[in-house]
């Protein structure tokens, strides 16, 4: 069985491609050969089994998502990118740079002021909707998935402090 779903960011967000722009960001967003945001398979099927541990299922767990160094699991997460009608209306505008924002951080030492040499600057992406699938769901473990799924609220890098806020909707 196939579950299509949602993820609707409430707030900037960003996943690292794991690469810097030089001397002007510390960490670029993950992007697809368009210049398009995306969140990877990878990424969703972490979260999303982050929160089927916390249900507690360990029959849902081991089935859907594998146990580590035995196999991967039954469930097949597709990246989650912007629909097609999006897509092809930003690519053909040439609206992708619109995406995009960039804020800085530093961390203040004990004595209330900035500590050398630790201002960071990270690339964002602008509220949107992403898109995605999940493949080869048993029916016996729909549910959980369903409920895993919606427990995500937060995804990506620093979302203890504000970014990726979220929620997920099921699309049946």
């Amino acid at each position: 069985m196939d579950l299509q779903y949602k993820i609707i960011f409430l707030d900037y967000w960003h996943t690292s491609s794991g690469l810097s722009a030089g001397a002007k960001l510390d960490s670029s967003v993950l992007k697809d050969s368009d210049n398009l945001p995306y969140l990877s398979g990878k990424t969703i099927k972490g979260l999303v089994r982050e929160m089927a541990e916390l249900l507690g299922s360990n029959d849902f767990v081991d089935s859907c998502f594998g146990r580590e160094g035995v196999d991967m699991g039954e469930c097949y997460f597709s990246n989650a990118s912007l629909d097609n009608t999006t897509k092809d209306e930003i690519v053909s505008n040439k609206l992708q740079d619109n995406l995009y924002d960039t804020i800085a951080s530093t961390k203040i030492g004990d004595n209330g002021v900035a500590v050398d040499d630790s201002l960071r600057e990270i690339e964002v992406v602008i509220p949107i909707t992403l898109e995605g699938y999940i493949d080869d769901v048993s029916d016996e473990y729909q549910e959980d998935l369903i409920k895993a799924l919606k427990m995500i609220k937060r995804v990506g890098l620093n979302r203890n402090r504000g970014l990726g806020r979220c929620k997920v909707e099921v699309i049946k």
